[in-house]
């Protein structure tokens, strides 16, 4: 039997669900900005992917794994030793998760942001700064996880991405969040004003479709088919059911925390998918989608941060509790699977954290002091849609005066 063909079939459909997660991104903020903002928040989401493409094809990939794809075809169809083009389909697999950076941030920064300066941003993180973080996880760079082995017992165990995906994507918002500043009318005379969402359907469908790409994002994390496991499918799933229901009290039945609870716990359980026990995941995911609630209305009520989409708590936040759990709950004395330490998880994430957060601020710093990166006052009041883009989600009602 053809195991290379096998591996590659394998991760060309985990690949493929990965990229239907985006639109999950997509739809979820469409329904969460308001109406004046979906067709941009949907046309940002598709070209960041784009840009992300490009970016981690002639940067992002070398910088991270030492591999490039400028030879012959016949060279690079068996390079590092495995047939059938693999490394091209690992590219791929692995480009929808840098693609997820940007995607991440969008949801914090939508509904006044400017385009160009934003694909800007989009290039330099999937470019460098996330590839830079990647690397040393995934691509053993710098001698880092041997350094963690070395000094607590252990390597930084990340299987599907809590940090390296999810805490970067988060923490790299916040200085996009701060450096952007509030939309007009969030806080004003000392009171937190409600903006409310567009489309509860859509946010709704975006959460599903992003749950259901998800088993893709966790389980093919493993590479190849022999390495699949059950254990992380079914994780996942306890998590995500943790997660919603954990929402849905903490957050008194509102269909946003409900909706987001359950990708806080599939986040969450990211990083210890493979190794803890399912009723490990089940805990993790109750406290990520609890946390979600609490950490949302703590970051938009009394920091005054105003991250849309709550992607800080929820990328951000439910990540870093994911690196840090897999080293809790993935102990052999709770049931898990081991080979695992408590100082390196928390070592591991904090590094994470700090690039993320000295990333975020120093890129998004640099934008808005050269180009801008604000949308002026008239285009974020008139909205992005028709000031961008020229066009609303609706055209035809509109041309007929509705």
């Amino acid at each position: 039997m053809n195991t290379a063909g096998l591996d590659v079939f394998f991760l060309t459909m985990g690949a493929a669900m990965v990229l239907a997660m985006h639109a999950g991104f997509a739809f979820l903020e469409a329904g969460t900005v308001r109406k004046k903002n979906q067709v941009n928040a949907l046309i940002r989401v598709l070209s960041d992917f784009g840009f992300s493409t490009v970016a981690y094809f002639f940067l992002g990939f070398c910088v991270a794994y030492g591999i490039t794809f400028f030879a012959p075809v016949s060279e690079i169809a068996l390079i590092g030793g495995k047939a059938n083009g693999y490394e091209m389909v690992h590219f791929f697999f692995l480009l929808t998760f840098a693609a997820a950076i940007p995607a991440i941030i969008s949801g914090g920064i939508t509904e006044r942001v400017r385009f160009w300066p934003n694909v800007l941003a989009t290039v330099i993180l999937v470019g460098l700064v996330y590839p830079f973080y990647e690397g040393m996880i995934w691509g053993d760079n710098f001698g880092y996880q041997a350094w963690l082995e070395a000094s607590f017992g252990a390597a930084f165990h990340d299987f599907a991405g809590s940090v390296v995906v999810h805490g970067m994507g988060g923490f790299l918002a916040l200085g996009a969040v701060v450096m952007l500043g509030a939309r007009k009318g969030r806080y004003s005379g000392g009171r937190v004003n409600a903006i409310l969402p567009s489309n509860i359907p859509f946010l709704a469908l975006g959460s599903w479709i992003l749950c259901v790409g998800w088993f893709g994002f966790n389980v093919m994390s493993a590479g190849n088919a022999e390495g699949a496991s059950g254990l992380v499918a079914m994780n996942s799933l306890l998590a995500m059911v943790g997660g919603l229901l954990a929402a849905l009290v903490a957050g008194r039945n509102d269909p946003g925390f409900v909706h987001n609870g359950a990708l806080a716990g599939l986040v969450a359980i990211c990083a210890g998918s493979d190794l803890v026990h399912p009723l490990g995941a089940l805990v993790i995911g109750g406290i990520a989608g609890a946390g979600f609630v609490f950490g949302f209305q703590f970051v938009q009520n009394r920091l005054k941060i105003d991250d849309v989409l709550g992607v800080i708590p929820l990328h951000g936040g439910a990540g870093i509790w994911g690196g840090v759990a897999a080293g809790i709950f993935g102990s052999t004395a709770l049931g898990g699977a081991g080979g695992v330490t408590f100082m390196s998880q928390l070592v591991g994430t904090l590094t994470g954290l700090a690039i993320a957060v000295a990333g975020g601020f120093l890129v998004y710093g640099a934008i808005k002091a050269t180009v801008g990166i604000r949308l002026s006052e008239e285009d974020e009041y008139q909205g992005a849609d028709l000031a961008i883009h020229k066009v609303s989600s609706n055209p035809e009602l509109d041309m007929a005066g509705h």
